[in-house]
């Protein structure tokens, strides 16, 4: 089965566990610069903007300014702030993904079809977040402090699994030590 039994060959989990923390650590560094930021915030507010899309399919109720996601009946108001917007797991999963020993063209196609994953997932969270917390805030606050952002990091893990499930490790350009068997 492609993908399987890489890590447990060589010292190839520690070899992972460094690069995935270092890749991680560099991703997150990286989002909070001025040129992360550029791109985070804009990207808050599109998830905001969609969520509202996605409201007004079924009621039309809702609107978007900036990150605030509100309902124009009730007066309710989300913000969309770091950590609500996803994108901690998208650097998760990445990181996960780049540490991998996988082709650049592997990694590719799992971080594109991760990411859409992740982001389908978060527009339900926000959505679903915006209609509990007009019903009840005390389960507002409760689904939106534990239980999605458990259920967005294990979206990451989930998809992760199942890329290393069908990556081929064979002539992957990562860099790590070979999977036992492999041959020069």
């Amino acid at each position: 089965m492609p993908g399987s039994g890489v890590l447990a060959h060589n010292g190839g989990m520690r070899w992972f566990a460094i690069r995935f923390a270092l890749v991680l650590v560099a991703l997150f560094a990286f989002e909070l610069t001025p040129p992360g930021q550029a791109l985070v915030k804009p990207w808050t507010a599109f998830v905001a903007s969609a969520s509202a899309g996605l409201v007004q399919a079924f009621d039309g109720d809702a609107a978007a300014r900036g990150i605030v996601l509100y309902s124009q009946k009730s007066g309710f108001a989300v913000a969309i702030q770091a950590g609500c917007n996803g994108i901690e797991a998208m650097l998760v999963l990445v990181a996960g993904m780049l540490a991998y020993p996988a082709s650049w063209r592997q990694r590719a196609a799992g971080i594109a079809i991760g990411a859409m994953a992740i982001q389908a997932l978060n527009l339900a969270r926000v959505v679903s977040l915006f209609y509990l917390g007009q019903w009840n805030r005390e389960w507002f606050e409760w689904a939106h402090l534990y239980a999605w952002q458990a259920l967005i990091m294990l979206d990451a893990v989930i998809v992760w699994l199942l890329w290393i499930r069908h990556v081929d490790t064979r002539g992957a350009a990562a860099g790590g030590p070979p999977p036992a068997g492999a041959t020069a």
